[in-house]
């Protein structure tokens, strides 16, 4: 059994409306900062998300093998270890992409008996209809209530549908795309939409060999740089503005010191782009714009992350390399 909502023509169309001038208003913002920055939020339409699935299958991009060795392998000990802390519980996953991973903790919960619903939130609309579509196909059980938007809004809408504790999800090292501040600062509001006693699993990257880590931003097969020149082709899509692809350059970077991956597109001449009617920005040749960051930790740091944002660590799972971990933390 399952619940979908189908949204009315002129909500669609709004909501449709709405996410256009936020998107107009972030573009134009990034590109006219001192340092010019694209939202990596903006990668995923439905180009994007194909792109990104393809990134998931590159022999290089070791991140999704890890965190999927951990959920096949250990989703009986992570249900348990729910069950025990959180005892009736809805899940709440953010970012949840096509849920190839949480799938095994979510059959799992079924199998043990939990009576939950399952939130999963994108901002891809695509997504969301996607997996409302084929989770319930595979797990007849699944009561699922998709909600498209911004991870916090979409919180609210989630508190607003079930008033049970909660387990949130927050996998595939999307808590790396922030900043170390940024990820506090995130982890921070994270808490005030929570209660006492929820659960919040994060996946985290962790530190190893440089090389391991850049190759994972620079597959041999290109898809990376065009997952980040697809935002390109969005903006010129969906803003009316005129990138000329061919004119930027893929260029990630790694900084074993502070674990900081950041990708850039390197403009490959003196150029401008137009944005719409109102709106020119001028790049100058070898100038940088910054694409995105994946911020790679240590446990200590991970655990310090934990105690400076209000929760309290109960415990972690690791892949056989210790790669990657999915921590369990609770609200305190």
């Amino acid at each position: 059994m399952h619940t979908t909502t189908v949204i009315p023509t002129y909500t669609a169309s709004r909501k449709r409306q709405q996410h256009l001038q936020a998107f107009y208003h972030d573009v134009v913002k990034g590109l006219t900062a001192p340092n010019k920055y694209l939202d990596a939020k903006y990668f995923y339409d439905a180009a994007g998300d194909v792109l990104f699935q393809q990134i998931m299958q590159c022999p290089e991009y070791y991140l999704t093998g890890c965190e999927m060795e951990i959920f096949t392998r250990q989703a009986a000990q992570i249900a348990h270890t729910l069950q025990q802390r959180a005892g009736n519980f809805d899940v709440v996953e953010l970012g949840a992409g096509d849920a190839t991973k949480s799938i095994h903790l979510l059959r799992q919960l079924l199998s043990n008996g939990v009576d939950y619903t399952y939130f999963p939130i994108d901002i891809s609309a695509n997504v969301i209809n996607q997996l409302q579509i084929n989770l319930p196909a595979a797990l007849p059980q699944l009561r699922i209530q998709g909600l498209n938007g911004e991870y916090f809004q979409m919180l609210q809408q989630a508190a607003e549908h079930t008033s049970r504790k909660k387990v949130l999800l927050f996998m595939g090292s999307n808590i790396g795309n922030f900043t170390t501040e940024a990820a506090r600062g995130f982890c921070q509001q994270l808490h005030q939409y929570m209660q006492p006693g929820d659960l919040l699993m994060i996946g985290f990257d962790l530190k190893k060999h440089p090389q391991v880590i850049l190759d994972a931003y620079n597959d041999a097969a290109g898809i990376t740089r065009a997952f980040n020149l697809n935002l390109l082709h969005r903006i010129n899509h969906e803003l009316n503005a005129d990138f000329d692809v061919q004119q930027f350059m893929h260029y990630p970077t790694y900084d074993p010191g502070t674990g900081t991956c950041s990708s850039y597109l390197i403009s490959l001449t003196t150029q401008q782009v137009h944005i719409g009617e109102d709106v020119c920005i001028d790049f100058a040749a070898n100038e940088a714009l910054h694409m995105e960051i994946s911020q790679k930790y240590t446990l200590e740091e991970i655990t310090a992350l934990a105690r400076q944002t209000g929760f309290t660590p109960v415990t972690h799972f690791a892949d056989h390399k210790k790669w990657f971990v999915d921590v369990l933390w609770e609200r305190s």
